[in-house]
């Protein structure tokens, strides 16, 4: 099972906060890696690992076409943070996660399903709602 990375920080200390589209945060300091594989050695260059990027689809991470991490490293090996926006995920993330159509949420949002201002809110033309709330409404997620 895959746990898609939807957004990568470059942090101080060789460290990485990423967060994945189920709403989950995590922290990975790559120092382990560069003291045993010779392959991430370029990372120890901050230029370099601050330049992170998600992979396209959310698969992984990369900083070259030499250097890489698959999202099932980093959801295993990170260590899971709180922050404040633990567990809010857009619709889009929300309905990939449990096989929805984005109009199914929006229509839970019109019935009084999933609360306005309360489960789920719109920032400019973008809603977010929380895992919560979703899972109130549909069970665990098919993909999580």
């Amino acid at each position: 099972m895959f746990h898609k990375v939807k957004n990568v920080t470059a942090l101080p200390g060789l460290k990485l906060s990423v967060q994945f589209t189920n709403g989950t945060t995590k922290l990975y300091g790559i120092v382990p890696l560069l003291d045993r594989l010779d392959a991430f050695a370029p990372l120890a260059d901050e230029h370099l690992f601050s330049s992170v990027e998600v992979d396209v689809g959310g698969y992984g991470i990369v900083w070259s076409d030499d250097i890489d991490l698959s999202c099932d490293e980093l959801w295993n090996n990170g260590t899971e943070v709180q922050t404040p926006f633990d567990g809010l995920m857009s619709f889009a993330d929300a309905s990939e996660l449990w096989e929805l159509s984005e109009s199914t949420l929006r229509k839970a949002v019109s019935y009084g399903k999933i609360v306005p201002g309360v489960d789920v809110r719109k920032y400019g033309k973008q809603w977010i709602v929380t895992r919560e709330a979703m899972e109130r409404e549909y069970g665990n997620p098919t993909l999580a």
